[in-house]
Order: structure tokens, then sequence, then C-alpha cells
């Protein structure tokens, strides 16, 4: 035996019917707060000390993540330059019949 039971409410009804706690004005003095907080953090802050705490590595970083790409590149540009046309026919030269 089958029965389906469909109940039209809202969700603050449901809660309410559940027994759940209302949780809506916590979470709008929570974000409030977090975002007087962020306000209060941007405006105390000048713009280097805002792009330092961001990017704690740095234009060191920057560097070596403009190096390691550079490499990579040269890696693959150089892999591709020293294949021979030979090599590519798929038959192996150096076995002997």
């Amino acid at each position: 035996m089958k029965f389906n039971i469909e109940i039209e409410c809202t969700p603050e009804e449901a809660r309410h019917f559940l027994g759940l706690p209302e949780v809506a004005p916590m979470q709008q003095r929570l974000i409030e707060e977090i975002e007087a907080q962020l306000k209060k953090t941007v405006h105390e802050m000048d713009g280097k000390a805002m792009l330092e705490q961001w990017l704690p590595i740095g234009m060191k970083g920057v560097e070596q993540f403009q190096s390691m790409w550079t490499q990579l590149a040269a890696a693959a540009a150089g892999v591709q330059r020293n294949r021979k046309p030979s090599d590519e026919g798929g038959a192996d030269k150096s076995r002997k019949p």
C-alpha cells in the first residue's frame, strides 16, 4: 500500500511546524557585521598593503610563474624541433631483420 501526502506551505510554515529555529534574523545580523568589518578593513588599508595581503608572493611569484611557462614552452618547442622525419614512420630502424 502506498500513500502520497502533499502539503502546501511556505518554508517558514514548514520550519515552524517541524520545530526548527528561525535563523533568518541571525543570518541578517551576521551579514551586517561581516559587511561592516569588511568596509572598516578596506577603508583602513592602503592599496599596497591590500595587494601584499591578497598576493603574498608578490612580484617574485609572478616572475617565477612566467619563468615556468617560458621553460615549458621552450621544452615543448625543443621536443618538436629535435624530432626527426625518419622517426615519424613508426618503424623501429634499430632492429635488424
